[in-house]
């Protein structure tokens, strides 16, 4: 199952071309993941007091521009799921045009920073939202 988010873009991601910065995909990308948690009931705000789930590698690809006042459709998919670890992948478009893909790991650390296992009732949620899960 895929979790989609808009995102209407504004004036702070843009440069002085008008076109979206991009680091500013990259938050972008990030409100989708804690926007994610919160969709399956697992609010970063309470998964964040006593672990934390960083970004260990992440890959983008941008296709095309986007522009200030652009609806950006910002689809999120669970690819894979290990002891510690999420495959998460992104696609962005506006109006039928893709604008970047993007595939990451999350891992969850404990507040030692070392990877600490999902806990079980995330780790079940998670496993619900893997791409081709029924």
């Amino acid at each position: 199952m895929a979790f989609s988010m808009r995102q209407k873009v504004l004036f702070k991601h843009c440069d002085p071309a008008g076109i979206v910065f991009y680091p500013r995909y990259f938050e972008m990308m990030n409100d989708c993941v804690e926007a994610f948690f919160d969709h399956i009931g697992h609010p970063f705000e309470e998964l964040h007091t006593k672990a934390a789930v960083p970004t260990a590698q992440i890959e983008t690809t941008f296709t095309a521009p986007s522009h200030h006042g652009d609806m950006l459709d910002i689809r999120l998919g669970c690819t894979r799921i290990g002891t510690s670890s999420l495959g998460i992948a992104w696609h962005g478009s506006a109006d039928g045009e893709t604008r970047f893909t993007a595939s990451a790991t999350l891992v969850h650390v404990g507040q030692n920073g070392r990877p600490l296992p999902w806990p079980a009732p995330l780790r079940n949620t998670l496993e619900l939202h893997l791409e081709g899960a029924d």
